[in-house]
């Protein structure tokens, strides 16, 4: 495989699926990630709910959880990125949420670096 595969699951009122897949991939792009696959789905507020106490320790809803597949690690097959679940009834921003995903699937954590990962959300969500 070459380039990104961005697959949209489900449906959520505000935002065109391909206006999302082009953000995901952008913030991809802009984090040095330029091959892989990763799917986006919109759940409901019981699937988020279960998703943050199952993996979080978390029993509540939250807006959006990413998780990593294939991460650093090598391979056998086209790269995996990862999952990235978005609650749009807890979501101001679903363009918001779609980067902030992407961007800890290409391993950025806002909550261990010193702003960059943030910084280049906003940039990426500044372009029109």
């Amino acid at each position: 495989m070459s380039g990104l595969e961005i697959e949209i699951l489900g449906e959520a009122a505000g935002a065109p699926a391909s206006e999302l897949a082009s953000l995901c991939a952008c913030a991809f792009e802009r984090a040095g990630v330029t091959e892989g696959h990763l799917a986006v789905e919109f759940v409901g507020e019981d699937r988020i709910t279960e998703l943050n106490r199952d993996y979080r320790g978390l029993d509540e809803p939250t807006d959006v959880l990413s998780f990593g597949i294939d991460e650093n690690r090598p391979a056998s097959g086209p790269r995996e990125l990862g999952d990235i679940f978005i609650c749009p009834a807890h979501t101001e921003d679903l363009r918001e949420a779609v980067v902030h995903g992407a961007l800890h699937l290409a391993g950025m954590d806002h909550e261990r670096d010193d702003g960059e990962m943030l910084a280049l959300q906003a940039a990426i969500l500044a372009v029109p």
